[in-house]
């Protein structure tokens, strides 16, 4: 890292992109730390199914805001945020630089764009968003959703009941869509204090990449953790219920289908999200398309 390089290093991608080994390379030269911005990889449960970086990779350089949430905690973009500012911070005063990276848009989005500084949201319109969901199913909710802000529901990605809800509850509780609060809000960091990479490989490399991980994942011993979810009770509702291929390995261990096809579902998920993550990323960031 030279004197002119910016303090902070954004580094996103589709998953199965790469960025993780580079992330490190970059912390090797620079000394610096690797801050997490995969919210699949803030889980406790699931280090080899959401690829986290490994107990090797975290000896040799500082990797912060990994695997500390349990299966039922869903993190907002603001409470990331929070969690990654001191960090930030230090790197602006002059402290040891950070490289950011993960393919999570949100977080990228609130660091470049800013996040809307919405009221707690009250356990009425938290319920009835979520009991609204439930009744009608994703297609119906959608179209309710579309109603009252049609950019977020454009930017959610299929099967995030969640951010879905979420979505909803901030319009129900506030009469204000949660598009109009982002709109309304300033960057997090400023403007000449970071460099922000987007990789975008080859797709059919990148395809063939997620396949291979997916199988290296079961040799390594993911159907384990998938049944010690499974053993906390996991449901259909819980936050970690998104991992790519959970949802698949955990029917396949309830006899529900073979493991083969558990893991063709998992790879044509992974394949769909990857290809959803590089056209979000070119959406929100064309100037940085590479």
């Amino acid at each position: 890292m030279s004197e002119r390089d910016p303090p902070i290093y954004l580094l996103a991608g589709p998953t199965a992109s790469g960025k993780s080994a580079l992330a490190l390379a970059w912390a090797r030269e620079t000394g610096g730390i690797i801050l997490n911005a995969d919210s699949m990889q803030l889980y406790r449960d699931v280090p080899i199914l959401t690829a986290r970086p490994t107990v090797t990779d975290m000896t040799q350089a500082e990797h912060v805001l990994y695997g500390h949430l349990g299966p039922q905690t869903l993190w907002s973009a603001g409470e990331w945020l929070r969690a990654a500012k001191p960090y930030l911070d230090a790197a602006l005063d002059g402290g040891r630089p950070v490289c950011i990276v993960g393919g999570t848009g949100l977080y990228f989005n609130s660091l470049v764009f800013g996040l809307a500084e919405i009221p707690e949201i009250g356990e009425l319109a938290r319920t009835t968003a979520r009991d609204t969901y439930d009744v009608l199913g994703e297609a119906a909710f959608r179209d309710l959703l579309r109603q009252h802000d049609p950019k977020a529901e454009r930017r959610i990605f299929p099967n995030d009941r969640q951010r879905l809800a979420r979505a909803y509850e901030v319009f129900l509780h506030t009469g204000t869509s949660l598009t109009d609060w982002q709109n309304k809000t300033k960057p997090a960091l400023p403007k000449h204090s970071y460099k922000l990479e987007i990789l975008y490989p080859d797709r059919e490399d990148l395809y063939a990449r997620c396949d291979a991980r997916l199988q290296i994942m079961l040799d390594q011993g993911a159907l384990d953790e998938v049944r010690d979810v499974m053993a906390q009770g996991l449901r259909d509702d819980w936050a970690i219920i998104r991992v790519l291929g959970l949802r698949e390995f955990s029917a396949h261990l309830r006899g529900e289908m073979t493991l083969d096809a558990a893991l063709a579902q998992a790879r044509q998920m992974t394949r769909n999200y990857a290809k959803r993550q590089s056209t979000w990323f070119r959406n929100q960031f064309p100037l940085q398309s590479t």
